[in-house]
């Protein structure tokens, strides 16, 4: 059963409740006996754990693999390397 949390407009309370998904929201507080209930919605944090993911995660739209940083493939790092060096010997 998922947890929901509420938070009272009227006195300001904000309590946790289990609740199944087909359950009525409450709506009276239980502190102030109003019917200034709401639910708060929060940020659900999410960690990505393994080894990868689908093999067409990472496909370029012509079908081919694209090379992955492990294996040198990055043109940017090589091009900027180079332009370095040749930066620094003409000086």
């Amino acid at each position: 059963m998922p947890i929901y949390t509420y938070r009272c407009d009227n006195c300001g309370v904000q309590f946790e409740r289990h609740q199944g998904f087909h359950d009525q929201p409450l709506s009276t507080c239980p502190e102030c006996s109003k019917k200034s209930l709401r639910k708060v919605i929060a940020p659900v944090g999410i960690v990505f754990k393994g080894s990868g993911w689908y093999a067409t995660d990472h496909r370029s739209p012509s079908g081919t693999s694209r090379p992955s940083k492990s294996e040198g493939g990055s043109e940017g790092s090589t091009s900027s390397a180079s332009t370095s060096t040749t930066d620094s010997a003409s000086e």
